[in-house]
């Protein structure tokens, strides 16, 4: 199984922002779902693998390019979807076909009609009078007839209803059902990436600050529910982050199997995706 995206050592800085050494790697025949607060560089690392934002320092290969050497030949087997539809109102969906087709050598008309029949969508009707989520279905047709290899979505199913999110998610399945082709998505929906991601990276000002197989994150990863005397008796080394409240405390371990047998008197439980982030983002230091 090779890679379909390694981000090496990447750093990008601005007056009040810095991406620092980003690191990140996503196999082929896997989903990586990109998670963090807003403002914390998911964006900005997507606008540097796809060359819309120049990096100051690190290498980024695409699907084996050089994203800089070899931008053009990365860029016609990337698909992306962004979190706004950019196909103008006045455009059909048949009008696509004219306008990208020539600018993809792998352009297939008959995989994005099939595309346009599968998701329900009206090749006459005028983009302006489409939902949300038509838009969005829409955009990844367009970014599917092209036969990409890797797919990067920022935030593409923000405010969709969840019947559209599934149905998006199982395409995205079905997508890397080849082991040549990889999907990075952004998403503060972890309750998607839960159910579809193979890793996840939690990216946290500027700096990756877990990226790991999602199974084993959330086989492994736990919530310790105690007082603030209990705390005080577990050594900080056995904590990841610490939350401090008027009738307790909490605290986030890496290690949940372990955890319980240093500390069996101490219940410690399973915990979801949105639980690290609060913890990583927002809890003390053990």
């Amino acid at each position: 199984m090779k890679n379909c995206l390694e981000v090496k050592d990447l750093c990008k800085s601005y007056p009040d922002f810095a991406l620092d050494h980003v690191n990140l790697t996503i196999p082929g025949g896997t989903i990586m779902g990109l998670i963090g607060e807003n403002g914390a560089g998911k964006t900005t690392l997507i606008k540097c693998i796809l060359n819309l934002t120049r990096r100051e320092r690190g290498k980024i290969t695409v699907l084996g390019y050089d994203s800089e050497r070899e931008e053009r030949q990365a860029k016609l087997e990337v698909g992306v979807v962004l979190d706004e539809c950019f196909f103008h109102d006045s455009l059909r969906p048949k009008d696509l076909k004219r306008i990208l087709g020539p600018v993809f050598p792998t352009w297939d008309d008959g995989l994005f009609e099939a595309y346009l029949e599968k998701f329900r969508l009206p090749p006459n009707k005028r983009v302006k009078e489409f939902s949300r989520g038509m838009k969005m279905k829409l955009s990844l047709a367009a970014a599917l007839a092209h036969r990409p290899k890797l797919l990067i979505l920022d935030e593409a199913t923000a405010g969709l209803d969840p019947v559209v999110r599934d149905e998006i998610l199982d395409e995205f399945l079905r997508f890397i059902s080849d082991e040549d082709h990889a999907v990075l998505i952004s998403s503060h929906i972890t309750s998607d990436l839960e159910k579809a991601a193979d890793y996840i990276t939690y990216i946290h000002q500027g700096k990756i600050v877990l990226s790991e197989a999602k199974d084993d994150i959330l086989d492994r990863y736990g919530r310790v529910g105690c007082t603030a005397a209990d705390l005080a008796a577990v050594d900080p080394a056995d904590l990841l982050a610490v939350r401090k409240g008027s009738f307790g405390c909490e605290a986030l371990v890496a290690d949940r199997g372990e955890f319980h047998r240093t500390y069996p008197k101490l219940m410690v439980e399973p915990i979801k995706l949105e639980d690290i982030m609060l913890f990583l983002g927002r809890g003390e230091e053990a």
